[in-house]
């Protein structure tokens, strides 16, 4: 495995690996695809139910994250809102979930409301247009995290926007640093 840095509004942020390493394009119009280790494992988790990915994700999260210098300094680990309300378990939540009781860091899924009904973006190639779908979108309650470090979770990176739009959510209630991580990126910008 080797982390990515991910570019953002943050004060730093990573993907601890790449989704996949390659997808081939089959005459029947389905892809061949290729995942890594941490990509296998996300898409058996989102797409094919499979809950025993979970502990193998957050154990892969957390043996990132204590490799990282600022994991001591985080007072609260925040999951960022699904697209998909519709799962009977969120897979962001059940990974952030362990990562907390592993590490010992407070969790809070409720501090990002999501306010604004938006469709998933991963169709959605414009960046301007994920955006402005996005504008608006959440909120956060109080100011209960001011000066505080928060470490803010996702479990696939695209294109940053809903991490870029949050992150500046979290800075305008006073958030000391926010910190991003990510199990896997995609290959392609969208």
């Amino acid at each position: 495995m080797s982390e990515i840095v991910l570019k953002g509004n943050w004060k730093i942020g990573w993907a601890i690996e790449l989704h996949t390493t390659k997808s081939i394009l089959l005459d029947d119009g389905n892809f061949d695809t290729t995942y890594t280790e941490t990509g296998e494992a996300l898409n058996k988790l989102k797409y094919h139910n499979d809950y025993s990915q979970i502990k193998i994700l957050s154990e892969i999260a957390t043996d990132f994250l204590r490799t990282r210098v600022v994991t001591p300094y985080i007072d609260v680990i925040i999951p960022a809102p699904p697209s998909n309300y519709d799962r009977e378990r969120q897979p962001v939540f059940e990974i952030a979930k362990n990562i907390s009781r592993n590490l010992k860091i407070d969790l809070d899924e409720e501090y990002i409301e999501k306010v604004k009904e938006t469709n998933q973006l991963k169709s959605i190639e414009n960046q301007k247009e994920r955006e402005n779908i996005l504008n608006g979108a959440f909120r956060v309650p109080d100011l209960r995290y001011k000066d505080k470090k928060i470490l803010l979770f996702d479990d696939l990176y695209r294109s940053g926007s809903t991490l870029k739009e949050i992150t500046e959510i979290l800075y305008n209630a006073d958030v000391n640093n926010v910190y991003v991580l990510a199990l896997t990126k995609t290959r392609v910008k969208k």
